[in-house]
């Protein structure tokens, strides 16, 4: 007998625009964004992909749906996809994944990686942003082991941490010499809450906090760390489909 096809939760599917964070930031870039998340982060500016108050605007899709609203969006041009949420872990996207890269299409997966899944290995890039702890969320490095053995050597992996306050700096160090295989990404987070109004920003916020990671990590001498602005949060704030 053969199992019923598995649907994807879906948020939203969006671009081609770029890559706001992280090593692929500024790369063109189909976004496709799932609904539901294992964690509540108390700075989280995806909240309609995570809270289950949203949950009647996530759509169960099929992989040709999903599939033909990246083609249609980009054209029939192969570019990145990024799995995005909420956690995309949590969903089933080992076929999605196959059928786009039979197409030409690479793959980025976005988790904090409190999942691991066996698909991760057919991934192009899998970058994990452990939280920390201005978030609020218990962080079980266990969980990240477990994420990168899932890989397999498969994709590109990286690791991105926002960063707020000394605390998260000071994890970010302990979990970068913990993990010091990978390369890290650190960037200034972002305090004002999502609106559905505006594309508040706090942008004065940002740019303090920026200015002093840059300086903690070169007094520090830390320089494998990478440090990054939120380059989609200076531009659109936390608007949705951008």
């Amino acid at each position: 007998m053969i199992g019923k096809e598995q649907k994807i939760r879906i948020s939203e599917i969006f671009g081609p625009t770029i890559q706001g964070e992280g090593p692929l930031m500024g790369l063109p870039t189909v976004f496709v964004r799932t609904g539901g998340c294992d964690y509540r982060c108390k700075w989280c500016d995806t909240l309609h992909a995570v809270d289950s108050a949203f949950r009647d605007e996530w759509t169960p899709m099929s992989v040709d749906e999903v599939w033909s609203n990246v083609e249609l969006l980009s054209q029939g041009c192969p570019l990145m996809v990024s799995l995005s949420g909420g956690n995309p872990a949590i969903q089933p996207f080992a076929p999605l994944i196959a059928r786009g890269k039979h197409d030409g299409y690479q793959f980025a997966l976005e988790t904090q990686g409190s999942i691991a899944q066996d698909w991760f290995a057919e991934l192009d890039h899998l970058i994990l942003s452990p939280k920390p702890p201005s978030s609020g969320m218990e962080f079980k490095p266990g969980e990240l082991t477990n994420c990168i053995t899932a890989a397999r050597n498969g994709p590109r992996i990286a690791m991105k941490i926002v960063i707020f306050n000394e605390d998260d700096y000071a994890f970010a160090r302990s979990v970068a010499r913990d993990f010091k295989e990978l390369p890290i990404f650190l960037q200034p987070g972002n305090h004002t809450p999502p609106t559905e109004e505006e594309a508040l920003i706090d942008l004065e916020g940002i740019l303090n906090r920026m200015r002093w990671l840059v300086d903690r990590v070169t007094s520090d001498r830390w320089f494998d760390a990478r440090v990054l602005p939120q380059l989609h949060v200076l531009l659109w704030g936390n608007m949705r489909g951008v």
